[in-house]
């Protein structure tokens, strides 16, 4: 088949509508306004209803973004639903969001690599496109992270939030526009250090690990933090350079929205200007596989993305897992 570049046509995000700041969070844990913002930058984040599900977060990206493109759902080949929290075990997510959409000429199926999820997700779903496989692949990045993060537990209850972003990839027609790279990396010997325990087959669900508290985040925020500054930095210039490309080259930087000290850190490696680089946790949290395409869809919607625009994309997440992804708007 012939190969083609696969580009974002258009974005689309979706967060529920209660909005859990800061202060609210002092009510319940021994935190404060001050502490979480001076460690985190995040002074607020977004919360499901009850019986809202990430599903129902997907499917309210994936029309937010099909209605940007001006395509029916019915238009879709394939969905690849990144998320850490499905539904359900099985069946997939992207099946439940199939259905709900009405996307009855799609096939689809679940991506989980934590943070780097959604970077996973758009370079596997590019790659049907530049076979020539399909024409239009639906790639969302989802997580209801309040349904594993424990609210007594003051260092990890405040980093996270609900939230989705989905993007749809087609053929580009102008050979400049696109993804024109990816770098995607795991190591499984940093597991240890972010994972969650419990409700997998080596530890299934019981009432002592209910009891335990082990279907929760468990996380060491030092090397996370560590490893997570050290790689985004090291993956983004990589693939800068294997392209003949400088940091001053791009128009945005989009991080993973995990710590703003994080991103500011990676930025300044980079030597990066504020204009460059794409906030939103301070609104958000860290809502895992969203973060990236929701900023991506705030910029897209806030008319700030211009055709030409090039967009280095970097994460880092569990596993541990990361990786950087450059396109041309």
């Amino acid at each position: 088949m012939e190969q083609k570049r696969a580009y974002i046509s258009s974005v689309g995000m979706y967060v529920p509508e209660n909005v859990i700041t800061n202060h609210d969070l002092s009510q319940r844990v021994e935190t404060s306004d001050e502490w979480i913002r001076e460690r985190t930058g995040i002074r607020e984040r977004r919360i499901v209803s009850e019986g809202e599900c990430t599903s129902d977060l997907a499917v309210r990206a994936a029309l937010d973004c099909l209605a940007g493109a001006g395509r029916r759902a019915e238009d879709l080949d394939l969905i690849i639903v990144s998320t850490v929290t499905p539904d359900m075990m099985f069946p997939a997510t992207a099946c439940v969001v199939q259905e709900k959409l009405g996307a009855k000429n799609a096939w689809g199926f679940d991506l989980s690599a934590a943070c780097s999820g959604f970077l996973f997700a758009l370079a596997t779903g590019a790659q049907f496109v530049q076979t020539g496989a399909y024409e239009r692949v639906m790639v969302i990045g989802a997580d209801v992270m309040s349904t594993i993060a424990d609210p007594t537990d003051r260092s990890t209850c405040v980093l996270f939030g609900d939230g989705a972003g989905a993007v749809l990839l087609e053929p580009a027609t102008d050979p400049e526009q696109g993804i024109l790279d990816h770098l995607l990396r795991c190591d499984g010997s940093g597991g240890e250090y972010l994972y969650m325990p419990a409700g997998g087959s080596r530890m299934p669900p019981s009432i002592e690990t209910v009891q335990q508290r082990l279907h929760y985040i468990r996380q060491d925020g030092r090397m996370v933090f560590k490893f997570a500054v050290k790689y985004m930095a090291e993956i983004s210039l990589e693939i800068l350079r294997r392209n003949q490309m400088t940091p001053d080259a791009l128009r945005w930087f989009i991080p993973h929205q995990a710590n703003l000290r994080i991103i500011r850190s990676t930025a300044d490696r980079l030597q990066l200007r504020d204009d460059q680089v794409v906030v939103n946790i301070d609104r958000y949290a860290n809502t895992t596989a969203a973060t990236i395409p929701m900023c991506l869809a705030e910029i897209f919607h806030q008319g700030s993305l211009k055709r030409g625009d090039l967009i280095l994309m970097a994460s880092f997440g569990a596993g541990f897992t990361w990786g950087g992804l450059l396109l041309r708007w």
